[in-house]
């Protein structure tokens, strides 16, 4: 039987360990030594290197869709901080030192999130639909990942038919956060638009460069482990040469595997995987 957390046990002190958990979290970047991004330009660099959009609404939830227009509301407020923000060489970015107080003027409305496990409505809900198409714009970029996390379980389909898997990122104030790091001599800024029904995302550098990058799928597949179906899918990235448009160089990224909690589409292959016993 799993053991339950003590909070699980005693609701009422949820509140308190989730400020005790900011408080180390934050203490803990002002003493980590990065310096963190936190300049805004009103003119955007030069060159733009990749711009992305993501539907805002998705009718594949199961819930009202007020929660859906709640997270657009959301989505709005946690943009600003992040629009326009320089992020200089040698400087990290962090979602939550720069969305910190993006509700100091306007609270968050309910919206979806994961929590335990389960898909629950809470204040500031949706802001993951940001930290994804951050993310996204990242991976087409030369800065370093510090810290990324996947959703554990993928809830329902994504409205994007074309977007590729395994390229989210999960984001929860005082535990989970999603940071990058800009170890070239370049300077790259974020913008961010919202216009219904989409959320666009474009990402700037100072300087042109002769390739540009390309975010693929590799070895897609589902396999069933414990009565749960799993998604395994490689995430690569093509180098191509923007004269030419060939591929310079295919790089595996990383490989994902998440929890599928929808349907798939009948006739989806799906293996066998056995799991691991271990005896004493």
């Amino acid at each position: 039987m799993k053991r339950k957390r003590i909070t699980q046990l005693f609701p009422f002190l949820l509140s308190i360990r989730k400020k005790q958990r900011k408080l180390f979290f934050y203490a803990k970047m002002y003493f980590d030594r990065n310096h963190y991004a936190k300049t805004k330009a009103p003119e955007f660099l030069p060159f733009c290197i990749y711009e992305a959009k993501s539907k805002l609404l998705n009718e594949n939830t199961g819930f009202d869709m007020k929660y859906q227009e709640n997270k657009v509301f959301n989505l709005r407020l946690a943009a600003k901080p992040v629009n326009g923000l320089l992020i200089c060489s040698g400087e990290t970015f962090s979602f939550w030192q720069r969305v910190r107080y993006a509700e100091k003027n306007e609270r968050y409305k309910d919206g979806l999130c994961v929590v335990n496990g389960k898909l629950v409505t809470v204040p500031g809900g949706g802001s993951c639909h940001l930290s994804n198409l951050l993310f996204w714009l990242f991976l087409h970029t030369p800065l370093t990942i510090v810290e990324r996390h996947p959703h554990q379980i993928k809830d329902f389909p994504s409205p994007d038919e074309d977007e590729p898997d395994g390229v989210d990122a999960t984001i929860s104030e005082g535990w989970l956060d999603l940071k990058v790091k800009n170890n070239t001599n370049l300077t790259f800024q974020i913008e961010i638009s919202i216009d219904e029904p989409y959320i666009y995302g474009r990402i700037f550098v100072d300087q042109a460069k002769g390739y540009r990058y390309e975010v693929i799928n590799r070895d897609k597949s589902f396999f069933k482990k414990d009565g749960k179906i799993f998604e395994r899918v490689s995430v690569c990235r093509q180098e191509i040469d923007v004269k030419s448009e060939q591929v310079i160089s295919e790089t595996v990224l990383y490989t994902d595997v998440c929890e599928i909690g929808y349907p798939l589409p009948e006739g989806t292959a799906i293996a066998e995987e056995k799991s691991c016993v271990h005896y004493d």
